[in-house]
């Protein structure tokens, strides 16, 4: 029986359930550790589809792992369904209309990222069935991967320990597999606490939390010059201390997103940013407390899964679009700047089209190096082999974490998109799951790329998974 053929016509099947339940998490656009209407949708369909789902995981209410099936080989799916704070915006608007000024909105595709995964886990389960092919498939529900690493809470609570390999996929304007890693970092509050005062009649008196958050900003502005170029460090000020100005504020806080391509670059950074803000705290009369809220690791990428995964990408082919399709993302692309259409240009080398809408599978990309962003996939990948892949859900050119990532979670070419992946997924992970050799290979390309490293949780033992402060 042909696993690619199975998984689609199961997977077709069932899409109007999938897509509805994609178009319900999108509506919920709940954010970290706090996704509780998500994920009772995830695992209520589970439960129909005969999967034992363990709630309640790692310290957060909304990590759950379903399992069907016993014994090994292990298979891990892995799903997301958090959103992004204040990206409000109505479906299929082709213009910026927040639903509700400042709300959540689904900014980074995750409603079609968790309902992708949930289908190959379906499609993979009955496929077991039909076959006899023995294993466990496990779908991964995690919390919290914007801002709040729920992966890597999860595997530092041991989660995968006999896990034999993982798959996932994220939403993007390209359908592709590209070999290549991610940034790690830290997550970390600064709150300051001063003096209130008259800013008139007595500012001797006062010690300002809001200078010193100003100060740090400055301090760390200059830092930047001297840490390595492949850093980034960001920054938000997420309490300012009131609306008065003839108050001294005595109450301020900065967060800071922390990245650099390792680990321990990111804590030597961590520490030098600890210094300014201790540096702005004595320059200004107040204190400062320190809290770590939260960190993921850099993707160890997986070669021999990777091609796998992609000859199955290349044997579906990229979705075929619609012309009411091409004109809504024609409408989404005129939002966007030169430079953002620039910047997701394809060579023709690698099937550039006009298109507003990728209509090939990129080939198979082995790029070394960093990208550009952090995913809590990272730590998954240190202690199990993993992989995944990229499916257009998006018009090209489209950023990440904007409007126009929102507007588009609802579309048919989303689902389309979210479908390909589900059905590419279920196809690796019954081909890998059939072959004892190929597991092994991917586990030695894991020990090989570590070179005897050992995976040490980047969050501390004492810090907890902790909602949108």
């Amino acid at each position: 029986m042909d696993i690619l053929d199975f998984a689609t016509g199961l997977i077709e099947d069932k899409r109007p359930q999938l897509l509805a339940a994609a178009d319900k998490v999108w509506e919920f656009a709940e954010t970290k550790f706090e996704e509780f209407k998500s994920a009772d949708v995830l695992q209520e369909i589970l439960e129909h589809e005969g999967f034992k789902v363990q709630r309640d995981l790692a310290d957060m209410s909304t990590a759950f792992v379903g399992s069907y099936g016993q014994g090994g080989p292990v298979v891990a799916i892995l799903g997301e369904y958090d959103a992004l704070s204040g990206l409000s915006q109505l479906a299929e608007t082709a213009e910026p209309k927040p639903i509700v000024v400042g709300a959540n909105g689904h900014g980074c595709g995750h409603n079609l990222l968790g309902v992708g995964a949930l289908a190959a886990a379906i499609a993979l389960r009955h496929y077991m069935d039909a076959t006899g092919l023995q294993g466990t498939v496990r779908y991964y529900g995690c919390p919290g991967e914007e801002n709040g690493s729920g992966k890597a809470f999860m595997v530092r609570a041991g989660l995968f320990d006999d896990v034999d390999f993982a798959l996932t996929w994220h939403p993007g304007t390209r359908t592709a597999v590209r070999s290549s890693s991610s940034l790690a970092n830290y997550s970390v509050y600064y709150r300051f606490t001063g003096r209130s005062a008259h800013a008139a009649g007595a500012p001797h008196l006062g010690r300002s939390a809001l200078d010193a958050v100003e100060l740090m900003s400055v301090g760390v502005n200059y830092l930047r010059e001297h840490i390595i170029p492949e850093a980034r460090l960001h920054y938000a000020m997420t309490k300012t201390g009131g609306r008065s100005p003839n108050v001294v504020q005595a109450q301020a806080e900065v967060a800071y997103l922390i990245r650099a391509p390792r680990t321990p670059q990111v804590e030597e950074i961590y520490q030098r940013v600890n210094d300014v803000a201790r540096g702005a705290a004595l320059m200004t009369g107040t204190k400062v407390e320190i809290i770590f809220d939260k960190a993921c690791s850099n993707l160890i990428p997986n070669q021999t899964l990777e091609r796998v995964l992609h000859e199955n990408v290349i044997k579906l082919g990229a979705p075929t679009w619609t012309p009411e399709e091409l004109e809504f993302a024609r409408k989404v692309q005129a939002s966007l700047t030169d430079a953002e259409l620039g910047n997701d240009r394809l060579t023709p080398a690698e099937g550039a089209d006009d298109s507003p809408l990728h209509a090939s599978v990129r080939p198979f990309q082995d790029i070394p190096g960093m990208g550009g962003g952090s995913t809590d996939v990272g730590d998954v990948s240190w202690v199990t082999p993993t992989a995944q892949l990229r499916a257009a859900t998006w018009a090209v050119g489209t950023p990440g974490h904007s409007w126009q990532v929102v507007t588009q979670g609802t579309t048919t070419y989303a689902h389309k998109g979210m479908l390909l992946a589900g059905k590419a997924i279920a196809a690796t992970a019954a081909q890998v799951m059939a072959d004892p050799e190929l597991i092994q290979r991917a586990k030695a390309e894991l020990a090989e790329r570590l070179a005897g490293e050992k995976y040490v949780s980047p969050i501390p033992s004492e810090v907890k998974p902790a909602p949108t402060r």
